[in-house]
């Protein structure tokens, strides 16, 4: 009878309630810069609007906004398998509309179709899927398994390529660690980003501070004031020790951001069917030396967006904290339930 009612519910253009948490608590659990969750759904007769909130912005850290978009682009991977795990076809078209700014991607359910294992394998990994902040176990990454995550980004308009040569990208984490420690403006931003574990319950956004390891290590993106920042040779033998993939794209404009984000959750969830830990880096891209350098190292066709670190864990790393799934459906959701 469920299934009927739902079937039902999509061949008339509207959601039904159930199919309308699927769709948000999917989006919810996206990984997003500094856990800021910079979207808003809106759910139209067989679509959904995927809109991007700007006054969550980090004027510091992402004064152009790379993050808040890439951050929309990892949101919008999520809601394209849970339109598919609700058995539709799912039609994406990224900034769809010139006149609304703010819309990042309409996704159409198309005509029924069952999702297959893997989208419904991503699709259960979306909820256990964590940032591993912390040093792995040093176990290696095999190459069958760093090609099926790779593969991952192909068809996405970014592509993800594992970095090899660790000595050089040693040198530029430990520039962008210590620019950052002397940035007092990011430091400012990043401390209202990171939320005591004794307020931790009036928040839905930012960083709980008993999620990040002690003394944080600055190669897993946050660099604080009190950090210790390692040698070049002790962060390059923590660097060979995990297996970096770097997402770049043909062009530098907000489409070209959304894909990297839509490439770097579908990659980071095949991982976790996997079952592999991983966090994304995009601090030390935001010194602008540090990218162009990267760029030039590793000679590069494209512009670095992001990258994502993976390794194995024998710990399960806490959930962040989420807003609730009626601030991001919006009014008209509240006003049906």
């Amino acid at each position: 009878m469920e299934k009927t009612a739902a079937a039902a519910g999509c061949r008339s253009g509207e959601w039904t309630l159930a199919e309308a948490e699927v769709l948000g608590r999917s989006v919810l659990r996206a990984p997003s810069v500094h856990n800021t969750q910079p979207w808003r759904v809106e759910l139209t007769d067989g679509a959904v609007l995927l809109r991007e909130r700007t006054d969550v912005a980090l004027p510091r850290h992402d004064p152009l906004r790379r993050d808040l978009a890439m951050s929309c682009g990892t949101a919008l991977a999520n809601l394209e398998l849970a339109v598919r795990v609700l058995g539709r076809r799912a039609e994406v078209a990224m900034l769809p509309d010139p006149e609304q700014t703010d819309v990042v991607a309409r996704v159409e359910a198309g005509e029924p179709s069952p999702p297959t294992d893997q989208e419904l394998q991503r699709y259960g990994a979306i909820m256990v899927r964590r940032s591993h902040r912390g040093a792995f176990t040093g176990l290696p990454v095999s190459a069958t398994q760093t090609a099926r995550v790779v593969a991952a980004a192909v068809t996405t308009g970014a592509e993800a390529t594992r970095l090899n040569g660790m000595e050089r990208l040693a040198k530029l984490f430990e520039h962008a660690a210590r620019a950052l420690q002397d940035d007092g403006a990011y430091q400012r931003e990043l401390a209202l980003w990171t939320i005591r574990d004794e307020a931790a319950h009036r928040h839905g956004a930012g960083m709980r501070f008993s999620a990040l390891p002690p003394g944080e290590l600055p190669w897993a993106g946050l660099v604080r004031r009190a950090t210790v920042v390692p040698d070049p040779v002790l962060l390059r033998e923590r660097l060979e020790a995990e297996t970096l993939l770097l997402f770049t794209t043909a062009d530098d404009a907000r489409l070209d951001h959304i894909r990297a984000g839509y490439a770097l959750e579908r990659c980071w969830l095949e991982g976790v069917t996997l079952g592999l830990a991983g966090a994304v880096l995009t601090q030390p891209l935001r010194v602008p030396e540090v990218r162009s350098a990267l760029c030039e190292d590793y000679q590069l066709a494209g512009f670095p967006q992001a990258l994502l670190r993976l390794g194995r864990s024998t710990r399960v790393a806490p959930a962040s904290l989420r807003r609730g799934v009626a601030e991001v459906l919006g009014e008209k959701w509240r006003e049906r339930r």
